[in-house]
This record gives structure tokens, sequence and C-alpha cells, in this order.
């Protein structure tokens, strides 16, 4: 196993959190509050520039850690965060939700960083998995692993699960899957790439292997049933709450979430792109961010089919099948969430990373462009205004 790079990554990480917390006061002192009429102007509130991360879904998960499910709405918040937060808070007496939700997204980004640099470095070699931190750091939705969201604690279950499965060690795999399928619904889909790294560590390499082969296959896919199990804790819960134990999955409609054909959701984005939106506006400017990210990654998973392993482009495959075929179909930006949902999707930054090598302008194209639409983007989120 090779050792990461401690020093670097941890380089990148505060660089990286600097340069938001940086965004963060600038946005909020020169956006902010009534113009004064003269040119000096009260002191900027810190505890009001740290409130403006208060956002969209970080209130659900930080009013969930408060106050519990008040409301089958809340159920579509799955409870490994807000529980975290719940812990953290009542250690110094109930106080500091959102920061304590804001800290456990950022260390659980920065374990993220060092998992993810092992998968990338074991697949694709040292240069190739730098990049890849780097250009996850600074990719234009990178803002929610610095909020009160789970995308960096699902990140880190996900990837230390790839891990622990690489590592052959199969409980810790499972138990990890369980973990991250109570962070997000999706954490379900690790047992595919599950079943395929049990069967691809079989000894034997005939397609009918004996049966000793046969008993070693079977106890080392056994775990596999850990990860389902935090799903059916959930429903459990719903179910004691609710009396409905698929609630997470009926509220969706809130977000006009339907089940379609895969192409029906890209579809409807390009038509409302080119043709029934404005050029220019609020909509279609989300709808070329949407789309961007969808039709990018979904590249990026074919592009990866022949440089990572099977289980890697399996588990892209799986999260780009399960958001293409549940969008937001009544919406005018149906692939609503997509810019942040690929932020799940690491094999899709480990090809753009060995792309990227390969072809220095993309490197160069990337670092011009990312930097600054994150801090755009970012400015947006802070500011209230719709960022999904």
């Amino acid at each position: 196993m090779k050792r990461a790079p401690t020093a670097d990554i941890l380089w990148l990480f505060i660089c990286s959190r600097i340069a938001l917390l940086l965004v963060t006061y600038f946005a909020y002192t020169l956006l902010n509050g009534p113009r004064p009429p003269q040119y000096i102007a009260p002191p900027v509130s810190l505890l009001a520039a740290a409130m403006s991360w208060k956002r969209w879904d970080a209130v659900h998960y930080v009013e969930i850690a408060q106050f519990g499910y008040r409301s089958p709405f809340d159920s579509a918040f799955f409870p490994l965060f807000p529980l975290l937060i719940t812990i953290l808070a009542h250690l110094v007496g109930n106080h500091g939700y959102l920061f304590f939700g804001m800290l456990i997204s950022n260390l659980a980004l920065l374990g993220s960083l060092f998992t993810l640099y092992q998968l990338a470095s074991e697949a694709l070699g040292d240069q190739v998995s730098r990049r890849t931190l780097l250009y996850l750091c600074i990719f234009p939705t990178a803002f929610f692993f610095f909020a009160a969201y789970n995308e960096s604690l699902f990140l880190l279950l996900v990837t230390g699960c790839f891990l622990a499965m690489r590592r052959r060690r199969w409980w810790l795999a499972g138990l990890l899957g369980m973990l991250a399928s109570l962070t997000r619904s999706p954490g379900i889909l690790l047992v595919l790439p599950f079943l395929w790294e049990a069967w691809a560590a079989r000894n034997s390499l005939g397609l009918l292997p004996e049966r000793s082969e046969w008993r070693s296959f079977i106890l080392r896919i056994l775990p596999v049933v850990l990860i389902p199990l935090g799903t059916a804790i959930y429903c459990l819960y719903c179910w004691h709450l609710f009396h409905s134990p698929f609630s997470f999955a009926a509220v969706q409609y809130r977000w006009s979430h339907r089940t379609v054909w895969p192409w029906v959701g890209i579809w409807k984005a390009l038509v409302e792109l080119f043709w029934l939106q404005p050029a220019g506006s609020l909509f279609s400017v989300h709808l070329v961010l949407d789309l961007s990210a969808t039709l990018g990654f979904i590249v990026l998973a074919v592009l990866g089919w022949r440089r990572l392993r099977f289980s890697y482009t399996l588990w892209m495959a799986a999260l780009l099948l399960l958001y293409l075929v549940e969008p937001s179909i009544n919406q005018p930006d149906s692939l609503i969430s997509n810019q942040r949902f690929v932020l799940e999707m690491f094999p899709g930054f480990m090809t753009l990373a060995a792309l990227a090598c390969e072809h220095p302008r993309l490197h160069q194209a990337i670092t011009l462009i990312f930097p600054p639409l994150l801090a755009t983007l970012t400015i947006i989120f802070i500011q209230g205004f719709w960022m999904v």
C-alpha cells in the first residue's frame, strides 16, 4: 500500500478551506445589509457570516439534529449525518448544531481525500491521484463539502467501503456500506460493486469453480447483507414514526421526482434549454449547470470503462441510472441537483485526472474554469439564492 502524501493532502485541504472562508467573508461583507451613507461601517459579525451557510438542505439537517423528525417530509433526509450532529451538540450542552454539521462535513472531506488517494494511486498512479484530489476540491459545487450537507460523509463511507473491498476486508466493507446506506439512499447500491469485487477475488480462474471455492466465495459475500440492513433499519424507523416504511421515497413528489425512462429527463432538459426557456434566464443557467454535470459524467463513465476496475464503473453507472430514472420531471430543470450528486461519483474524478495528465491543456482549462465557478456558486449559495 502506497503511503499517502499527508503534508500535501493537508495543504490542499487547508488552502481550499481558507479560500471558501475568504469567499464567505467578502461575499457577506460586500453583499449583505444596508449600504452605509458614509465610508465608516460597523464591523462584520463573524457569527452572522457563519450563519450564511445555513441554507437549503443544511436547514433541514440542522433542524432534524436539533428537534428530530417532525414531518414525513423530513424523512427524505437520511439519519446518520443529523445523528452525528446531535451527538456532538449534546456534548457541549445542545449548542452549535450548524457548527458541528460543518465540522463533520469538513473532517469527512479530509478523510475522503486520504481514502480516495489510495484508490486512485493503486489504479492510475501518484500523479493522477494528486490531480484527482485537486479536481474534487475545486469542482464548481465542492462548496457542499464545506456546508452542513451529508455529501462529505457519504463520500468518505463509500470510498472507505471500496478501499476495504480492495484490501479484502469484507466485514469492514459491509459495515461501511451499511453506514453509507444510513447516510444517503444510494448507499444501498454498494451491493453491486461488493458482489463483483467478492467474485473477482476468487482464486480459481475457471468459470465453474470447485466446491471449496464456492464455499470461500459464499463466506466473502456474507457481509453484503449489512449494506441493505442500513436501509432496512431506516425503513423500520420511518414505519415507527410515520406508519410508512418507505416514507423517504413516498415524499419525493414534493421535489417533482417521477420514475421515467433514463433519457426522458435529459431530453426534457434539452427542450427547456434550447426551446422553452429565454436565453440567460435563471432556469437556463441551471439547466446548463445540471446538463453539463450529467452529460460530462456520463462521458467520464464511458471513458473510464477500460481505465478503471469494473466495480468503479459499475458504481458510476448505478448512480447515473438512479438519478436519470428519477428526474424532477415537472420542473423546468428536470436534472435538478445533479451538479451536486456527481460529487459522489469519485471514479469520474479519477478518469478526468487521467485524461488531464495525458492532455496538459485540459488541465489548464480545468484549473482556469473550476475555481471561478466554485467561488461564484459559493456566493450564490451563501446569499440564499437557489443553488441545489
